[in-house]
């Protein structure tokens, strides 16, 4: 049984702007929403997403009335078309680029986020665009959506994690595939290849279909979903034996919470449980 999250009905669609910051943030009852907007340039992305976006992440991180986060794109073209290619460096040493992208690494700080993150994409994906949702919980696309990593066709590889976290998602054959081709994918082959687990009825109905899948992410039990995800995320990084030892030490961690006692009492008494977190 599930908590009912009451609030209005509306869309979530987030209208293009001219000029605002290139991150903004949202707050719609349980659910944060951070928008990338920069839809002239289908949210490219600049130094200043660069910044943006671990800064939103760790406001809503921090925020507990915010249980679950969605990441999408302002504008119609697109999720986000990849870096910017109008913020090109002057030429620089390997060693130079390393210290400026050692020093970056926003990408990362969804690898700190404690709650689980939706990616919600339409129109173009690419390069570190697809990298951003690669390191997202939960990818849910619109039947629009498009997916590249073309880094290899420009003499570079991807530099943003999409080497590393392609493989623990569609398999290393078929991510080295992807990786050496740079071939595009539309929604139905990325949800057939795992890429995304979810493909809206259609782009419009994106964000609605979004904003019910986080309603019910954020009705469970907050420290059992907070939980669940650092279990899962560590089974990429542990040995099974170190996973299994993990697991059980959160499992008994919640055993006594008041949580799991509402949730049983609020079965017996046919009742929309209410969750704490405690």
């Amino acid at each position: 049984m599930e908590t009912t999250l009451h609030k209005p009905a509306s869309k979530v669609r987030v209208q293009a702007t001219a000029s605002g910051p290139a991150v903004e943030v949202e707050r719609r009852g349980a659910i944060g929403w951070i928008v990338l907007n920069r839809p002239d340039q289908i949210n490219a992305i600049n130094d200043d997403i660069r910044r943006g976006v671990p800064t939103a992440l760790a406001e809503l991180d921090g925020d507990p009335s915010v249980r679950v986060i969605v990441i999408r794109g302002a504008g119609e073209r697109g999720f986000c078309a990849g870096a910017d290619i109008k913020e090109r460096r002057a030429a620089e040493s390997s060693v130079q680029v390393r210290r400026r992208m050692q020093k970056s690494r926003w990408i990362e700080a969804l690898d700190r986020t404690e709650k689980p993150v939706i990616a919600a994409i339409h129109g173009y994906c690419m390069g570190g665009g697809m990298e951003l949702a690669l390191a997202c919980d939960v990818r849910f696309a619109a039947p629009d959506a498009v997916f590249a990593l073309p880094e290899t066709g420009l003499g570079l590889i991807p530099g943003g994690g999409g080497t590393q976290r392609l493989g623990s998602v569609v398999g290393p054959g078929r991510a080295l595939d992807l990786l050496l081709t740079g071939d595009r994918m539309d929604a139905p082959q990325a949800l057939a290849i795992g890429l995304v687990t979810r493909v809206a009825g259609s782009a419009d109905a994106l964000d609605d279909e979004v904003t019910a899948l986080a309603e019910r992410i954020a009705g469970k039990p907050p420290t059992a979903t907070l939980f669940v995800k650092q279990a899962a995320r560590a089974a990429t990084q542990l040995d099974l034996r170190s996973g299994l030892d993990l697991e059980l030490d959160l499992f008994a961690m919640l055993v006594p919470m008041h949580d799991v006692k509402e949730a049983a009492l609020a079965f017996r008494e046919k009742r929309v449980p209410c969750f704490t977190g405690e």
